[in-house]
């Protein structure tokens, strides 16, 4: 997919950083969203968090067991174009992090051999179905852990083929870093990178849905072409920085460059001779090494479903956002109102009777049919139910359009782990780039590179929050014929006419 309006140089590019001064201009997420970037919260943000919370009585839940000191919870999404190495460099961290036998890596070394694909059995820990395996391209999101002396991570591994994008943007909404993945290799780096290639296109979704902190890792640094070249490496880090600058991304605080190779496992876990010129921690240190994120676990329940299926009753699949879980808690399904119980809790596979905020959970739920839950439906507490709606008001940034788009248009919306069809039922006015200034009039239309505040209408009814509100369920993308058209950001929602 082409982001023209980010190549287009400088006009396209306030496009994007107006979003990022303007749009998010306190970016402490209520109920712990995602980190500010330092990691931590603002006094006067928690202030008013403090009062957010007496405002809304949360019931207080007991606190878990002293001699159980939970890890904190990492999600790490790898994006990045085809090829690049994500699924290989997974696999790898899998392996030196001991959460694969070697046994399993030479029963998958060999099954790959067979199949004239050496070179992919690392991929194999990740992409676990037989038509990934054989055509050497991931389509789900895969999922898999590793524990490092401070935190537990979950390895989102995003799907870079273009076919698959809607399913990359589940997993990035789900993630609180993103490692994008590129290929140092003549001739792959430059295919990801130009017009067409994932390398954008992933970046921008990456930052659309909230994810704040990039690591850049530069692959196949082992590649005979590159033979770990610092040249090279400073070759592709000088094309991608104004890039991701564009985006929104902030170079000195979120960005940070590292060389690896996924096929050798080089400075992955520990620094590699073959590049005395870096000097940086490798990559599952510097991981280990971040701060924490600053997450509110008493703030209201808020989990949205990614998948769900039948095993002795309804299982559901999501990330918490915000607020605890505990076991035999009664919760409430949005938007349908239903009332479930928790039966059980598993967080990353491991049974638990209470999780925090950014777990990667799945719950056995009692009171409601697998059937009657779609993906982007949200748990809540009944006493802080989360708004649901079809019709909102929203900021939206046409980023790559053909012709013009008018009141009528349909496009399909993404918004946290939702997807679901929306028409553009009204324009209400243009948003000057530069000084944010509303136009008087109406617009008939709106075109590529324009802000504008629009009325969109769901085809069903739908969880949502304001960006203010809830940051995390209030931003959205929007997609047209497999390219992402617009980003946008939830202003107000509006009540239905009876």
């Amino acid at each position: 997919m082409r982001l023209t309006a980010v190549e287009n140089g400088e006009t396209d590019a306030s496009a994007v950083e107006t979003w990022e001064q303007k749009g998010e201009p306190d970016e402490e997420e209520p109920g712990g969203g995602s980190p500010a970037d330092t990691g931590f919260c603002g006094d006067e943000a928690q202030d008013e968090m403090m009062e957010e919370d007496e405002e809304m009585p949360t019931p207080k839940l007991p606190p878990p067991p002293p001699d159980a000191p939970k890890k904190e919870h990492v999600n790490v999404v790898f994006i990045g174009h085809v090829d690049a190495g994500k699924s290989t460099i997974g696999g790898q961290i899998m392996y030196l992090t001991g959460m694969v036998e070697k046994r399993t890596l030479e029963k998958y070394e060999r099954e790959a051999k067979e199949k004239n694909r050496e070179t992919w059995y690392l991929s194999w820990a990740l992409d676990t179905n037989q038509e990934e395996r054989d055509k050497g391209k991931t389509v789900e999101v895969g999922r898999a852990y590793f524990e490092t002396e401070k935190k537990h991570f979950t390895i989102l591994d995003a799907p870079g083929h273009k076919s698959f994008v809607p399913n990359m943007i589940g997993g990035a909404s789900q993630a609180d870093l993103a490692v994008l993945v590129i290929s140092a290799r003549k001739g792959e780096f430059e295919t990801g990178f130009e017009k067409g290639g994932q390398t954008r296109e992933h970046a921008m979704l990456a930052k659309t849905a909230g994810v704040k902190h990039l690591i850049v890792l530069i692959n196949k640094m082992d590649d005979p072409t590159v033979d770990w070249s610092l040249d090279r490496y400073e070759e592709c880090k000088e094309k991608l920085v104004p890039f991701l600058k564009k985006v929104g991304f902030n170079p000195k605080k979120d960005i940070h460059f590292m060389p690896c190779s996924g096929m050798t496992g080089a400075n992955l876990k520990e620094s590699s001779e073959l590049c005395p010129w870096y000097t940086g921690l490798p990559f599952i240190p510097h991981l280990d090494s971040m701060p924490n994120f600053n997450r509110s676990s008493d703030g209201p329940i808020r989990l949205s479903i990614v998948d769900k299926y039948k095993d002795m009753g309804t299982v559901v699949l999501g990330k918490l956002e915000s607020g605890s879980i505990m076991k035999a808690q009664q919760l409430t399904m949005m938007p349908n109102r239903h009332t479930v119980e928790v039966l059980s809790l598993l967080s990353d596979d491991v049974e638990t009777d209470y999780a925090g905020p950014g777990e990667n959970l799945k719950l056995r739920l009692k009171g409601i049919e697998e059937e009657e839950i779609l993906p982007g439906f949200i748990l809540c507490n009944a006493e802080n139910l989360c708004h649901s709606g079809r019709t909102f008001d929203a900021q939206i940034v046409i980023i790559e359009h053909k012709s013009i788009i008018c009141p009528g248009y349909n496009a399909v919306l993404h918004i946290h782990t939702c997807i679901e069809e929306v028409q553009i039922t009204a324009l209400i006015c243009l948003v000057d780039k530069k000084t944010g200034d509303k136009s008087k009039t109406r617009p008939r239309f709106v075109k590529q590179d324009q802000v504008c505040i629009a009325r969109l209408r769901a085809a069903g009814t739908i969880c949502l929050e304001t960006f203010k509100d809830f940051p995390q369920m209030g931003r959205f993308t929007l997609r047209d014929e497999g390219k992402t058209i617009a980003i946008g950001k939830v202003l107000k929602l509006v009540p239905e006419k009876d």
